[in-house]
C-alpha cells in the first residue's frame, strides 16, 4: 500500500518565515509528497520564494511535486478550503509558513503507520505530538496538550489534544468536510472534530504515530486573538457536545487553573 501526502502551506506576506517551511518539506526523505502552496496574493517576496522552490524541486527529481496558487482569498480558512480542493494525495497535511516537520523522516514514519493496518484499510487519521519553537526554530517547550494513546471524536472535550499540523486526515473524507467560514479562529477545531465523527460513522481507526510530528511556530492566530478564540471554541464544543457537558468541562478548566496558580 503506497501513501501520498498532500502537504498544504497557506501563505500571505510570509517571506520572513517561509523558507524554513519549504526547506523542511524538501528535506523529507519520503518521496510520495505533493506540496500545495496557497498564497493570498502576497505583496512581498513570498510568491517569488515559492516559485524558486518549485523550480529547485522540479530539478531535484526527488519524488515531490510542487503546485502554487496565488490569488486573493477570504482569510486563512478559505485558503485552507482551496488547498483541500486541490489535493490529490491520500492524506492532507497542513504545514503553514513558519511550521516545520520534526524530522526529515516524519512523513516516512507516518506512512509506515498507515501501511501497517491489518485489514489493508488506511486509517482515517494519523496523528502525533507537537513541540513549540521560536522564530529561529529553537525549541521552547512541549505543547501542553499531549496526543492521547487512543483518540476519538469525544477526546476534544478536554481541549484540542492534537495540534492541527499534527493531524493528518484522509483526503477522501476531508474533501467532504470543508472548513466552516463562520468561524474566524476555531474552524480548525470544528473541522478536526467533524473529521473524527465521520471516521467513527465509517468505523475507521485513528492511528497514533507515537512521535513528535511538528515544530509549531509560537504566536499563531489563536494566540494573538486568545479571548475571541476561546469564545469560538466554546461555541464549537457546544455544537458537538451539548451545552451542559461544555459548561461542566469549562468549569473544570477554571477550577484546575485555580489550583495550578
Amino acid at each position: 500500500m503506497s501513501v501520498v501526502f498532500s502537504v498544504i502551506t497557506i501563505t500571505y506576506n510570509a517571506a520572513p518565515v517561509l523558507q524554513r517551511t519549504l526547506d523542511s518539506v524538501a528535506h523529507q526523505t519520503y518521496k510520495g509528497v505533493e506540496h500545495i502552496i496557497v498564497d493570498g496574493a502576497s505583496k512581498d517576496e513570498t510568491v517569488a520564494m515559492a516559485e524558486k522552490y518549485k523550480e529547485q524541486s522540479d530539478q531535484a527529481d526527488n519524488g515531490h511535486e510542487v503546485r502554487i496558487l496565488s490569488e486573493p482569498d477570504k482569510g486563512l480558512y478559505d485558503a485552507m478550503n482551496k488547498g483541500l480542493r486541490l489535493a490529490t494525495g491520500d492524506y492532507i497535511v497542513y504545514m503553514n509558513a513558519g511550521d516545520i516537520f520534526a524530522l526529515p523522516k516524519t512523513l516516512a514514519m507516518a506512512a509506515h503507520t498507515a501501511e501497517k493496518a491489518a485489514d489493508g484499510q488506511k486509517p482515517a487519521v494519523l496523528y502525533g505530538d507537537t513541540d513549540i519553537v521560536n522564530e529561529e526554530g529553537r525549541f521552547l517547550r512541549h505543547r501542553r496538550l499531549v496526543a492521547p494513546k487512543r483518540l476519538t471524536w469525544r477526546s476534544f472535550m478536554k481541549g484540542m489534544l492534537v495540534c492541527h499540523q499534527s493531524f493528518y486526515a484522509r483526503t477522501d473524507i476531508a474533501r467532504e468536510i470543508h472548513y466552516d467560514l463562520h468561524y474566524r479562529y476555531s474552524a480548525d477545531v470544528d473541522w478536526c472534530i467533524r473529521i473524527m465523527r465521520e471516521s467513527s460513522r465509517r468505523k475507521l481507526p485513528l492511528r497514533n504515530v507515537h512521535a513528535v510530528l511538528t515544530h509549531f511556530l509560537d504566536g499563531g492566530m489563536t494566540t494573538q486573538y486568545h479571548q475571541a478564540s476561546l469564545k469560538e471554541r466554546f461555541q464549537v464544543m457546544r455544537t458537538h457536545y451539548g451545552l451542559l457537558p461544555t459548561l461542566a468541562v469549562h468549569a473544570w478548566f477554571v477550577i484546575r487553573g485555580a489550583f495550578k496558580r
